[in-house]
């Protein structure tokens, strides 16, 4: 019985790897490949002992605990610890990103748009599909583990010996396990690809926000989180392999449960139960405007309960940044105070660029809906009504503009609430205000390029998000690793006055508006012109 139902695994798998080669293979190498340039840029930023000790100050303050995680190494600094601390945990959600979206598309995706049950027409087994899909993930996740592992053995920098590069990789990979096997369970879980991936984000941020939170106050809470689980390895220091077996064998746990659940639910079906829809649609709803809402309604939701928290987690270790600053002679003389501004506010421009970057990914959501309805063969439906598709189009990006400020404007709250209740003296929100919603510029300029790319090249819609995190590694991490200036400018976050430290520079933001109504014109005018596009 066993075997019936993996019948033709392995061909499957075979089938899997050759659909995807190029897919998995980009995301492989561009992993690798910013990983190892990354690790080797840490021999350069610093020029003596004494500055790589000071930089390790720095890594003490809750802020920067609540952001990368608790320091460990910090007393010798040298560049392995100093590169695992500040890069581990970002990557690995970079790869848990990977694996949900991937795990996505070979399990629900397929099954909603009938491909499973195509392949079950065939003499395969039940559990074939999503069996193969398992094993191609898995084994590109331990390529991955081994790909950086020596990969950053190969540099032959004295800190980085090969159990601890190997250490390194094997946290990105068990990470990238632990999310397939939760992106696979809800799945399962879910009836529908959106909710899929829904559900899977709020796993990812909910494990961020519990770890960002219990490794600033409470240290049993933190070890809830799977991602708080790999920066216990302490790679290049102390190198504990334990977490690595706790993840994988928790992802290989969570895998069995969701084998168990896809051989007894009905094929296209969900565990979690569909509301029934209205017997007649309201009058929104029969707008374009209402319909991309309705489309969007749960994801949007829980992105607004993510920023606000995600805020909220941010401010709440404000209180304590102003006393570390000030007690730290190291960093005192480090950061010499600027007239009229606090510590906590000049350390503040840091915290507004990271938010406004991850409040550009919900922004950008609702006006790259339109190019997903379009794949599925859905906007012909809508476009043989009186419905045009200039009207169609402003439905799906009037959300996004608005959503681009909400989404701010919630993060904003949150970390303006919890700060003023942690702190002795309040930072004026109207200064938190401006110096974050001076961001909105930059995040209207990527929902420009979105409509220019869906009006002119729509297979090219998906590279926003490689420029999005081109802007995060350039402008969050392009001091820490001295990139050039010009490789910052060339994201419109770069361009961006970092309030109160800098005036405001109302050309650059006038520009970067300026740039984004004229990318949206021409968007709008080749969605007029060129032909709908499926699948």
């Amino acid at each position: 019985m066993g075997k019936q139902l993996y019948s033709q695994t392995a061909r499957m798998t075979l089938f899997m790897i050759r659909l995807d080669r190029l897919r998995l293979s980009i995301w492989l190498m561009a992993l690798s490949f910013i990983t190892i340039v990354t690790a080797s840029a840490f021999t350069d930023l610093y020029q003596n002992e004494q500055e790589r000790q000071v930089i390790a100050e720095t890594m003490r303050n809750p802020a920067m605990t609540a952001m990368i995680g608790p320091g460990y190494g910090l007393n010798d600094y040298t560049a392995g610890p100093m590169m695992a601390h500040q890069m581990l945990l970002f990557t690995a959600i970079v790869v848990a990103l990977m694996n949900i979206l991937l795990a996505t598309r070979h399990t629900r995706a397929d099954e909603e748009e009938g491909r499973v049950e195509l392949i079950r027409a065939l003499p395969v087994g039940q559990l074939t599909n999503v069996g193969a899909s398992i094993i191609v993930l898995f084994s590109a996740n331990l390529l991955l583990a081994l790909l950086i592992g020596f990969g950053l053995y190969g540099l032959g920098i004295e800190s980085m010996d090969l159990e601890g590069s190997l250490l390194y990789g094997a946290a990105i990979g068990a990470t990238g396990i632990l999310f397939c096997a939760v992106t696979v369970l809800f799945a399962q879980v879910s009836d529908n690809t959106r909710g899929t991936i829904g559900i899977s984000f709020t796993a990812l941020g909910v494990a961020y926000l519990v770890r960002a939170v219990g490794d600033v106050s409470n240290e049993m809470l933190s070890l809830f989180s799977p991602l708080s689980w790999i920066l216990r390895t302490e790679v290049y220091v102390n190198n504990y392999w334990w977490p690595i077996f706790v993840t994988v064998g928790m992802g290989l746990g969570i895998v069995v449960v969701s084998l168990y659940l896809n051989r007894i639910r009905d094929l296209e079906s969900g565990f979690l139960p569909t509301k029934p829809g209205r017997k007649h649609a309201n009058r929104f709803l029969l707008s374009p405007l209402g319909l991309a809402f309705r489309l969007q309604r749960t994801g949007i939701i829980a992105w607004a309960v993510g920023m606000f928290i995600l805020g909220a987690s941010y401010g709440s270790v404000l209180g304590d940044l102003e006393s570390f600053f000030s007690s730290n002679e190291m960093l005192s003389e480090l950061f010499p105070p600027v007239e009229g501004l606090s510590l906590t506010e000049q350390f503040l421009t840091m915290l507004m660029s990271v938010i406004s970057m991850i409040c550009t990914v919900p922004a950008l959501l609702p006006i790259l809906k339109i190019r997903a309805e379009e794949r599925k063969n859905r906007i012909e439906h809508v476009l043989t009504h009186s419905v045009s598709r200039t009207k169609l189009m402003g439905g799906y990006l009037a959300l996004s503009l608005f959503f681009g400020f909400v989404m701010l404007f919630l993060a904003l709250t949150g970390l303006w609430v919890t700060a003023y209740s942690m702190m002795e003296e309040p930072l004026s929100f109207t200064m938190m205000f401006a110096a974050l919603m001076g961001y909105l510029p930059a995040i209207w300029l990527m929902t420009g390029l979105v409509v220019l790319f869906i009006g002119v090249f729509p297979q090219l819609a998906s590279i926003i998000w490689l420029y999005l995190g081109y802007s995060f590694i350039v402008v969050y991490l392009g001091g820490l690793l001295q990139f050039p200036e010009w490789m910052g400018e060339l994201s419109p976050y770069g361009h961006i006055a970092q309030l109160p430290v800098e005036e405001m520079n109302y050309l650059k933001s006038f520009t970067l508006i300026g740039l984004a109504i004229s990318f949206m014109l021409i968007g709008f005018r080749g969605y007029k012109k060129r032909d709908i596009i499926g699948e």
